[in-house]
Parts: structure tokens; C-alpha cells; sequence
């Protein structure tokens, strides 16, 4: 098996070379998957052609997700990754049963020969960017070791770690997840050693599915927020967003912004899962030091929270538009202020007209004793798995 046992190849990319104009290069690097229910705008209407998820989302459940745009010398690395995965000699099964299957199906499971890897493509002109991928890998045991990642990768985990260990104001995040004990302890470190950093997530307001899922998704989410705040109650909040027709609108994104100088995206959630194993792929972004003010991250930042506060997010005007959430204390401030106002509208019935915004304020969820004791094991084996060497886990590390 090239993956763990419940595990998933979850990278999510697309790389497109021209043999007669390598300046076209471009590489696509983020939460989005070629499928149906993926297709929203900022509108937040949903995908027409739409899959089935929790009864809260309704019939064309309304999607959020970012992919970064990558062109430049980097576009030749995130090719590197795919051809690392199409060239790996490892089996696709060693299930005899799915073995006997493909054969007799016909299927073939040899990957035809790429041709040769292009050199990287030219610097952009003017480009000020520094592109660096974060992996994660698993530690396939029994001798099935990637041959580009021994051991695994966890580099994904190694990046976030280090960042969020050098924040000092303001941690931006939109994620599916943000789950559990060891990715918790990341957060309540940062805000433990600086006590003017807040954080501020993006989620989704209900889990994707009904059922037995359900349950174990909250408990990992009720345990890195309970301990977030327990850390920093009046430095971190969590919200869920909403379209204007009140539907909750499913948060897919996997982006970190830390002190408006280093951005990620990627297919990465914030859990044990994707920083252990599951396959995945960031881009993190970083602007040249010799550029002077870093402005891609605090731009990432400012035009997603133009969208959850219902302002413009038109390049030409979005300092103007925006000049109240430049500074950290003053987005935090404005989150909470637009998620008060829609929450107090939603419990007074809709009265009167809807207030600007998208944002719902979201609390560590409530679970009885006994659900959380039965959520614990689903969660720790099947929802938030562990994909490290024996020899990290026991030090905890990555």
C-alpha cells in the first residue's frame, strides 16, 4: 500500500509546463479537488452539482477553499513531488483480494514513462517571493518506505511548529479541522510565551456529515479549543461563517497567516492527521528580506476578511477598505464586533435587517461525559490518527 491503513493520499495540485514558453509555467497548490460539490464563488451560493453532507448545509451545501497560484522557479519543485509519487515503484495494493480484482478487471497499474523534467522556469520579473513546499509523509513500516521519504516527512508539522513558535501578534487561520491535543499544545505554547499574540480561526460551523462521525469531530475540536482558551481566554476566538441566506457555509480552506510575514497554503488541516498521516502539500510564502514591507501574507489576510465582513476585496481600494484590520488588535476587535451583531440578529429572530457579515462566534462544543468517552477512541484511531516512528511519538516529536 502506498498509504496507511485509513489513510489518504490528500494532496491536492496541478502543474502545467510548456515545452516553447517555460514563463507560462504555473503550478496550483492548495484545498481543492477536481470534484463535484467543490465549485462555489464568494457568494457563497454552492456547487450545483453537489454531494450530499450534514442537514444543516442544505441541498447545495455552500463551499470555502483557497488554492495559491505558483509560477516561477517553484513550479519545478511542485512537479518534483508529482513525479516522486508517479514513479514510486511501491504497489498500488498488497490486498490479494484487490490484487485478484484489478486483474481481472484489466486495469492497468503501470504508470506510463514521463518525459524528461524540464529545468526550473525562469524568476518572474520583479517577483519578490520566496516559495517554500511543506510535506507530510507517512511512516509506512515493514520495509515499504517511500524511496523520497524515508521514514516519512514530516515538514508540515516541522513548519507550523517553528512558525507559530516565532509569533508575536496575530495567528490567521481557515481550516477544516483544527483538532486535537498535539496541535492544541502548538497554539497554548505560542500564547503561553507571548502575551499580546491572538489567534483568530476560521471553521466550519457544523461538522461535513451526520452519524456516528459526528461526535468524534467535535470531541477533537472541543479539546484544542478548551485548551487554547483555557491558556488565553480573551486572546483567541473561533468563528464559522454563513451565507446571507443564513445556510452555513462548509470552511474546506487550509491557510495559516502568522504576524503578516509567512503564509501558507496547502491541503494540510490542523490536526494529527495531516501532519503525520496523510499525504499532503503546502506552500508557504514568504516576501524577500531585502523588499522592504511584507505585503502578500498581510494581503491574504485582509482580502479573506473583507469576505467574511461583507467590504469590497478589490485590490485598488483594500488598504482603504481594510484600514480597521490592518493592525491585529484591530481585526480581532472587528470579528468579534460583526460576529456579536449576527449572532444577537439570529436570537432575535431575523428582526429587522441583516447586519453586515458573515462571521457566527463559535464555543468550545458541548458534550456529555459519556459522549466523550465514547468519542475518544473513534477519534484517536480513526478520525485523527498518528503516522509517526515509534521512536517521535514516545518523545512527542515530529
Amino acid at each position: 500500500m502506498r498509504v496507511r491503513t485509513g489513510g489518504s493520499h490528500h494532496q491536492k495540485f496541478v502543474v502545467i509546463r510548456h515545452r516553447d514558453d517555460p514563463s507560462r509555467d504555473i503550478a496550483y497548490v492548495g484545498g481543492i479537488d477536481l470534484c463535484h460539490s467543490r465549485r462555489d464563488d464568494a457568494d457563497h451560493h454552492g456547487d450545483p452539482q453537489a454531494l450530499t453532507m450534514a442537514a444543516e448545509y442544505g441541498a447545495t451545501p455552500p463551499w470555502h477553499d483557497i488554492q495559491a497560484a505558483i509560477t516561477g522557479p517553484a513550479v519545478h519543485d511542485v512537479e518534483t513531488v508529482f513525479r516522486e509519487r508517479w514513479e514510486d515503484p511501491t504497489p498500488l495494493s498488497r490486498n490479494p483480494v484487490y490484487v485478484t480484482q484489478d486483474r481481472l478487471l484489466g486495469l492497468d497499474l503501470s504508470p506510463d514513462p514521463l518525459p524528461a523534467q524540464a529545468p526550473p522556469p525562469p524568476p518572474v520579473d520583479g517577483g519578490t517571493h520566496v516559495v517554500q513546499l511543506l510535506r507530510t509523509y507517512p511512516d509506512l513500516r515493514h520495509g515499504r518506505d517511500y524511496p523520497f521519504a524515508r521514514g516519512g516527512e514530516r515538514s508540515v508539522a516541522r513548519g507550523y511548529t517553528k512558525a507559530l513558535s516565532r509569533a508575536r501578534r496575530l495567528v490567521y487561520i481557515e481550516d477544516q479541522y483544527l483538532w486535537g491535543h498535539h496541535v492544541g499544545n502548538v497554539f497554548t505554547d505560542a500564547l503561553r510565551d507571548n502575551p499580546d499574540l491572538r489567534v483568530v480561526a476560521v471553521v466550519p460551523l457544523f461538522p461535513d456529515l451526520d452519524g456516528a462521525s459526528r461526535p468524534p469531530q467535535l470531541f477533537g475540536r472541543r479539546r484544542a479549543m478548551l485548551e487554547m482558551m483555557q491558556v488565553a481566554p480573551h486572546r483567541v476566538a473561533i468563528y464559522g461563517i454563513e451565507n446571507h441566506a443564513g445556510t452555513p457555509v462548509y470552511v474546506h480552506a487550509k491557510t495559516c497567516i502568522v504576524d503578516d510575514t509567512w503564509a501558507s497554503i496547502g491541503s494540510d488541516n490542523f490536526n494529527r492527521r495531516s501532519w503525520t498521516h496523510d499525504s499532503e502539500l503546502s506552500a508557504v510564502v514568504v516576501e524577500r528580506g531585502d523588499t522592504g514591507e511584507a505585503r502578500y501574507a498581510r494581503d491574504l489576510r485582509l482580502t479573506l476578511a473583507a469576505e467574511h465582513l461583507d467590504r469590497s476585496v478589490d485590490p485598488a481600494t483594500l488598504a482603504d477598505v481594510m484600514a480597521d484590520c490592518v493592525d491585529p488588535v484591530g481585526m480581532y476587535d472587528a470579528y468579534a464586533r460583526a460576529a456579536e451583531g449576527l449572532d444577537a440578529w439570529h436570537e432575535s429572530g431575523r428582526t429587522g435587517p441583516r447586519p453586515a457579515g458573515r462571521l457566527r462566534r463559535l464555543d468550545p462544543p458541548q458534550l456529555s461525559r459519556l459522549s466523550r468517552v465514547l468519542a475518544l477512541a473513534p477519534y484517536l484511531l480513526l478520525h485523527d490518527p498518528d503516522g509517526r516512528p515509534r521512536p517521535l511519538r514516545r518523545r512527542n516529536g515530529f
